[in-house]
């Protein structure tokens, strides 16, 4: 049999050997297994890549998925502020202003209404706003406020092409996150921003000397996004507490696949491995920066400081934890980003494990909503979706730690 010929016949039974990996994880697990049962009511989408490195710690990585599908539409909630961290501090980068980094301090005007000014934060070592203290507690947390502010600084337009731009098609950033009174066309304008160098002992930052200004900045971007499934439920509580019989409409809401948002973590944690123009423009400062926000627990942030008891370990970080009370232990690592919303649960992540040398990346959703009524509050979150992103991690993880590897990886770089 000639070579290529030969090749091609053992392509299928690659193709279902890859399929079969990770089905073969999900059919193990006895509180899996029931919720993709069904399917097209929880509409779960998982990708998994395991990663494999050789003699000289190079990564080598197989994907796998289940259920994808990058034109049917899920909210991806938080999990925009990730994108949105990184694209700030790109954008900071490539203005190139001498002292201009991410501790400066970060004023943010009002425009047009309805947005608000802030000249302070008292949750921050000096009291003062810097794009770092954002993207601290846009990871740690998930602050909603620190993710509008950094979309103010980047603008609508900015920030949805530039992931464009990067391969990230399946995606659109058009508004802000718990923003009461900004709609469609407010979201457009985003607020004048100006940064200051953080002042000198005894001084304010209005004593400081001023490094970069960008003024009020309107964006006419519009996605070509063709997305199924944009009206959802048969029902919604609109903003005057009223329930509407009708579908909720999400064809004006943010998106980004969960393909997308596995590759940006992918990308952010493994730079150099993944093509050129899919990364993001970090100094080597910022990357090491972003891997410590990724993954630092609530309980471990001096400011703002966050009571165990309120924000514990599984806050955020639902794969394997679930939003439970347990501690993670030390020597596991977690580099994520999660959203909740609607009745969707969403995390993208890269796990380590530092004593039994395990790595890996995944991501997954999973719509929750049994009475199909938007904005009413009502999700069974921590009926089956917590715990089902819990076992999905766990499942994963112990796969893992069975599975053998030629060259144990070196994760040092990750501590």
């Amino acid at each position: 049999m000639k070579p290529l010929l030969f090749l091609l016949c053992l392509l299928p039974m690659f193709v279902s050997a890859q399929k079969n990996t990770l089905s073969k994880i999900l059919d193990r697990s006895a509180t899996i297994a029931p919720v993709l049962r069904e399917q097209e009511k929880y509409r779960v989408q998982i990708v998994y890549t395991q990663i494999d490195r050789d003699a000289a710690n190079r990564p080598a990585f197989s994907t796998y998925t289940y259920g994808m599908a990058a034109d049917r539409y899920f909210y991806p909630a938080s999990t925009v502020k990730m994108p949105a961290a990184l694209l700030a501090l790109e954008k900071m980068n490539k203005v190139q202003v001498l002292g201009l980094d991410r501790n400066c301090v970060m004023i943010s005007g009002a425009g047009t209404p309805p947005q608000t000014p802030v000249t302070q934060d008292e949750t921050s070592a000096t009291g003062l706003p810097s794009m770092a203290h954002y993207i601290r507690k846009l990871f740690i947390v998930s602050d909603n406020d620190a993710f509008n502010r950094l979309y103010e600084y980047l603008g609508q337009e900015y920030l949805t092409r530039r992931l464009w731009e990067k391969g990230y098609t399946d995606a659109r950033i058009l508004h802000r996150l718990s923003a009461p009174g900004f709609d469609a066309e407010t979201n457009r304008y985003t607020n004048p921003v100006s940064f200051y160098e953080p002042p000198k002992s005894g001084q304010s930052w209005e004593q400081s000397k001023l490094l970069f200004h960008q003024g009020e900045v309107y964006s006419r971007v519009k996605s070509t996004l063709k997305l199924r499934d944009e009206q959802q439920g048969k029902g919604y509580i609109n903003s005057a507490g009223e329930q509407v019989n009708e579908p909720f409409d999400f064809s004006g809401r943010n998106y980004i696949s969960l393909r997308h948002l596995h590759d940006i973590v992918q990308a952010v944690m493994f730079p150099e491995d993944v093509a050129a123009e899919r990364r993001f423009r970090l100094s080597a400062d910022d990357q090491k920066f972003v891997w410590k926000c990724m993954s630092e627990l609530p309980r471990e942030s001096d400011y703002p400081k966050y009571p165990e008891k309120d924000y514990p370990d599984g806050y955020v970080k639902f794969l394997m934890f679930g939003n439970s009370k347990e501690r993670i232990p030390d020597h596991i690592r977690i580099f994520n980003k999660v959203g909740n919303a609607y009745g969707y649960l969403t995390d993208a992540a890269y796990f380590v494990d530092f004593n039994n040398g395990v790595e890996f990346l995944l991501a997954a959703t999973i719509h929750i909503n049994e009475n199909q009524i938007f904005n009413d509050g009502v999700y069974e979150y921590d009926q089956i979706g917590y715990p089902f992103l819990a076992n999905l991690g766990r499942a994963i993880y112990e796969h893992e730690l069975k599975r053998k590897k030629k060259h144990a990886p070196d994760l040092t770089i990750y501590r």
